[in-house]
């Protein structure tokens, strides 16, 4: 689950403190994808441009330049489908204070792509392998060969080792049934090549089958900002539909969305746990077995007596 920094080794949360700044920031470049994996929502979107608008990204970096922002430059898409990444990336690093991070399937990351990244000074790339077999890897990942990602990623380790980068490289496994079996083999093999190997959980994105929210606060909100191609912020990653628009970057400052009215509604209603009021979390049970310290869930029946006839859109 996103944002551990928050989330003590026993499973709770005790600090619900929000950042005067964002501490990371996600920018959707471009809205191609590679892949269409059959537990993302990237097949169904309807959203566009395809592309952002070269000023948009620049304005977001120069809004923020200073602060010591994480930026990933990718969202509901494959970063490396952007052929201005590795330019991107160097833009973000042109900020000392900054980092630039993505995560990527490694399904078309070439040498050449490859060394672009790692001399504009990107600090952390994750591949996504979400089986040990092509067998189990494929059915998950439909459109992107297995034994070529493989070879991506080892490729793109070699590289990073003989030019002595400073580049952070982990692996990570989706915990899915169909994987369990091969995840000891997997942690053994990535964790000898890569920095880190590890299993991560599924999530469930908002609207995919939920029929009520979970009653609690949530953690993506205390210091995580995120854009869509066309400059406009949801209020959350898992938003595939632009159901929960907090600002648009093209008319205002990313420290005004994120100091402003809007936000700070959305956070005092999710501070209650009072998510059905929230058109995109009112069907979201992320952090469900969290326990947030010091916090009391509103009683099920009250809130939806409380509530209004439709969920509150932002």
């Amino acid at each position: 689950m996103s944002n551990p920094r928050t989330i003590a080794p026993d499973g709770t949360v005790r600090d619900l403190g929000y950042t005067e700044t964002p501490r990371y920031i996600q920018i959707e470049t471009n809205l191609a994808c590679n892949a269409r994996c059959p537990f993302c929502p990237y097949a169904s979107m309807h959203r566009g441009p395809m592309f952002m608008a070269d000023w948009i990204w620049k304005k977001i970096l120069a809004d923020t330049r200073g602060l010591g922002v994480t930026y990933r430059p990718f969202l509901i898409n494959e970063p490396l489908t952007d052929k201005r990444l590795a330019q991107i990336v160097a833009a973000i690093k042109s900020d000392p204070t900054a980092h630039a991070e993505i995560n990527t399937n490694g399904g078309i990351l070439t040498e050449e792509r490859g060394r672009g990244l790692l001399d504009a000074g990107i600090d952390v790339v994750r591949f996504s392998i979400d089986g040990f077999s092509r067998a189990t890897y494929e059915p998950a990942r439909p459109g992107v060969d297995y034994d070529q990602v493989v070879v991506n990623t080892n490729h793109f380790i070699a590289l990073r080792d003989a030019g002595g980068y400073d580049c952070r490289i982990e692996v990570r496994m989706i915990d899915m049934a169909e994987n369990k079996h091969e995840q000891p083999a997997f942690l053994d093999y990535w964790g000898q090549r890569a920095d880190v190997a590890l299993v991560v959980p599924l999530y469930q994105w908002p609207w995919s089958g939920q029929a009520a929210p979970v009653l609690k606060p949530c953690l993506k909100v205390l210091d995580e900002m995120f854009f869509y191609t066309d400059g406009t912020a949801p209020l959350c990653c898992w938003d595939d539909s632009a159901r929960a628009v907090v600002g648009d970057v093209k008319t205002q400052s990313v420290l005004d969305i994120w100091r402003g009215p809007v936000l700070a509604a959305v956070r005092a209603l999710l501070d209650r746990g009072r998510r059905d009021l929230i058109g995109l979390c009112s069907r979201c049970d992320a952090y469900k077995d969290i326990r947030f310290v010091g916090f009391e869930a509103p009683d099920a029946a009250a809130a939806a007596a409380a509530a209004p006839p439709a969920p509150a859109r932002v």
